[in-house]
């Protein structure tokens, strides 16, 4: 195959530049919610055994906060000296312009910090266990028997991992407020050649880049993961027995699934229906790569395209599962398309201009995420965002080197992707508008993420 469809790159058009800034906030708008609100997270002091791990809580609440794009995060430097420890320690004004040096809601709503909202509380151990007293206020109010969003105990081990399990569960509850989910406890697999530059394995980690660990051990090229909407099944595309071969691995047990490939060179690029029940893939059976369907073990395939050029990296609506978008050269240069589940109706969605690829649905089956090598920087692949009814675009990269392979967080808010922006291809995380853009790996070439609640 050649090398664009092996590395699942994606792509789309560029709207006029008059248009491009409406285009722009009227999709971002619909994923991200618009304008936020901003919130003021003080630190949380410890007493006693609790005291070395209050930086590691912090630092963990106030990232899960400010990553998830809800709020816009107060400058710690506004923060009046005093913050409140709990909620009898909040005093009201005695007058509408009275400050009360960090202990009134008016102090942390009014300038120069200017929250909406006001996170606050204190570490303890007790039992040899580590406890969290955390409280959420609303600052727009002076009573604090209004104001308050919610007060709440948590606890965990007396010891860093514990620190992080309950400042994840406090900030989990903050943004539950709001309606949004919290990305803890999500998985991003993806490829690394760390341990090897002659290999490639399959690899996990957290949704912050934490507890990075290698999966497969083929000592071989290992590449194209896709995990199942359960998130218990991981199929990806190996060369260990030679012709490179789709397999499934159990993320429960470990142990690798039944799969009967067809009988063709190549066999690659699974992903799955939004029932778990079905797999499409990508197969040259036929001479050239097409696109077949298939049970959840390899059993029954039937092929969906028929066409004299390569069609790969089949994706299928997960809110409808009645469309699948894909890449195919047959009109020259390899574009995104759609097709029915049955492949009728195909349908071209990118113009035709410079290559595109990686196309990947949002979790509300109405937009793609996808790579392209023209827009604002030619020469480099950079993503988009396309509205597929309208085939409206957006550029979330700009001009940073080679972005590819983007892939959607289980929040709809969030993006996972590759670039080589540093130098060597890492695995970055970014807001559906493009910011927020933050590294998650840094040893070896890393790519083709994917993400899984």
């Amino acid at each position: 195959m050649k090398r664009h469809w092996i590395l699942l790159t994606c792509a789309v058009l560029a709207a006029a530049a008059a248009a491009y800034t409406q285009v722009q906030s009227d999709i971002v708008i619909r994923l991200t919610g618009g304008a936020r609100k901003v919130v003021a997270l003080p630190d949380f002091g410890g007493a006693g055994a609790s005291a070395q791990f209050a930086a590691v809580f912090n630092a963990t609440v106030f990232e899960d906060v400010q990553r998830s794009g809800v709020f816009t995060m107060a400058p710690k430097s506004f923060y009046p000296l005093n913050a409140p420890q709990q909620e009898r320690d909040l005093r009201a004004p005695v007058s509408p312009q009275a400050q009360c040096g960090g202990l009134c809601l008016s102090d942390w709503g009014g300038a120069p910090v200017n929250a909406d909202y006001l996170g606050f509380g204190y570490l303890a151990e007790q039992s040899g266990r580590l406890v969290a007293s955390g409280n959420f206020f609303n600052t727009r109010m002076e009573q604090a028997s209004s104001a308050r969003v919610f007060t709440k105990l948590y606890t965990g081990e007396l010891s860093e991992a514990g620190a992080r399990k309950i400042a994840h569960e406090y900030a989990a509850d903050i943004l539950a407020q709001f309606g949004v989910p919290s990305l803890a406890g999500s998985k991003i697999y993806f490829v690394s050649d760390r341990q090897g530059k002659r290999t490639k394995e399959i690899w996990v980690m957290d949704f912050d880049g934490g507890n990075q660990r290698r999966l497969t051990h083929f000592n071989s090229i290992t590449t194209m993961p896709s995990i199942s909407p359960d998130g218990r099944r991981l199929a990806f595309t190996t060369y260990a027995k030679g012709q490179p071969q789709i397999m499934m691995y159990s993320t429960e047990t470990g142990r690798f699934i039944p799969f009967r490939n067809s009988a063709a060179p190549t066999n690659a690029q699974a992903s799955f229906t939004p029932d778990g029940r079905h797999v499409l893939y990508a197969s040259s059976v036929s001479g050239y790569m097409q696109i077949y369907i298939s049970d959840l073990d390899g059993s029954n395939p039937r092929r969906l395209t028929t066409t004299r050029a390569i069609e790969a990296e089949p994706k299928v609506n997960p809110k409808t599962g009645a469309e699948i978008v894909f890449v195919s050269g047959r009109g020259g240069l390899q574009q995104v398309y759609r097709m029915n589940m049955d492949g009728a109706d195909v349908e071209r969605l990118t113009n035709g201009e410079g290559e595109a690829s990686n196309p990947a649905w949002h979790p509300e089956g109405r937009h793609l995420a996808f790579a392209w090598t023209r827009g604002y920087a030619p020469g480099n692949w950079n993503l988009f965002l396309m509205d597929v009814a309208s085939k409206e675009t957006v550029q979330l990269t700009h001009g940073q080197g080679r972005n590819e392979n983007p892939a959607w967080a289980p929040d709809g808010r969030h993006l996972a992707f590759c670039s080589n922006r540093t130098g060597s291809y890492q695995i970055f995380t970014m807001l559906a508008d493009g910011t927020g853009v933050r590294q998650l790996t840094t040893e070896g070439n890393n790519w083709m993420p994917v993400w899984s609640k």
